[in-house]
């Protein structure tokens, strides 16, 4: 070592002058490590150390593969002392660190879940909750998750939302509806075609509204229709026959009249004539005409 010292120092001094005396004092070996330290001195250049390697002073260490962490950096007689990473933590390439990464946690009130579970080799990886999409992500890891959109009255879905896109909504056109839950638009209700009567037009959020059957309508008014009109034939015919009843009942009293006043005038055949007059007034009532006049089920 006190040679490559010498060395060092007669570069800077005497570079030509010292090259020989230092030279001819180093041991068989020694040459190919001072012209390399020499090179490195006279161009400025440091220590570089090859991949997977990190420098500790002078040295260049072996870095702790994934899943590991440096316990104790290498020595002259000694390689890198390695442990695993603990539970909780992990590292996911080689490494000159002394403490592992911690596992990170999935926040449900974010709107994430966890997908995969965090190892010695890998963190957590964590994905949208249900009804929410990724909206920041890190090769498969979702770092923020947002809720899908929920369509408005008047709109349907477009598009539904997944665990990497949101909801995609649209209007409805004219004539349809849709309360937001729809996938496409709804025709209105045609209520007349179905032969119910329109109570309220349909709007962009609501389906029409039909009353009743339209036939059931037609009906009941038809058939209040034919009970008055029977009953006003009833009633017609009903005061026809009071009204010829009182008629005929008017005649046959003056009838009886005339009859009694034409007995009581022949007083000499008062007995002969009470017979015929008994006789006369049970034609007179059982007369068919009188009779078929009397009977009301005749008359209409």
């Amino acid at each position: 070592m006190r040679h490559l010292v010498d060395a060092v120092l007669c570069v800077h001094m005497m570079r030509n002058l010292c090259w020989s005396s230092v030279t001819e004092r180093m041991r068989p070996g020694s040459a190919a490590v001072f012209l390399s330290l020499l090179m490195n001195v006279s161009t400025g250049q440091t220590l570089t150390c090859p991949q997977k390697q990190y420098q500790i002073n002078d040295r260049c260490c072996p870095m702790c593969p994934a899943g590991g962490r440096v316990y104790a950096d290498c020595t002259e007689s000694r390689s890198t002392d390695c442990k695993p990473c603990p539970e909780g933590t992990f590292m996911d390439h080689p490494t000159s660190r002394p403490v592992c990464y911690n596992c990170k946690s999935c926040d449900e009130g974010s709107g994430l879940k966890m997908k995969t579970s965090c190892t010695i080799v890998s963190d957590t990886v964590c994905e949208p909750l249900e009804g929410f999409y990724c909206s920041d992500s890190r090769k498969d890891d979702c770092v923020e998750a947002r809720k899908h959109r929920r369509c408005k009255p008047g709109e349907y879905i477009r598009e539904h939302g997944t665990s990497s896109t949101d909801t995609v909504c649209s209007i409805c056109s004219d004539g349809t509806f849709s309360n937001g839950t729809f996938p496409s638009c709804q025709k209105h209700t045609q209520c007349e075609s179905k032969g119910r009567e329109l109570l309220r037009p349909g709007t962009e959020t609501e389906d029409a509204q039909c009353g009743g059957l339209l036939l059931h309508r037609t009906v009941l008014i038809n058939f209040v229709v034919v009970v008055m009109s029977l009953f006003s034939v009833l009633l017609v015919c009903y005061l026809a026959w009071w009204i010829i009843r009182l008629l005929i009942s008017e005649v046959i009293a003056a009838v009886l009249y005339y009859q009694e006043g034409m007995n009581s005038g022949q007083s000499s055949q008062q007995s002969l004539m009470s017979d015929d007059s008994k006789e006369s007034k049970d034609e007179t009532v059982q007369d068919p005409v009188l009779v078929q006049l009397l009977d009301p089920d005749k008359l209409c």
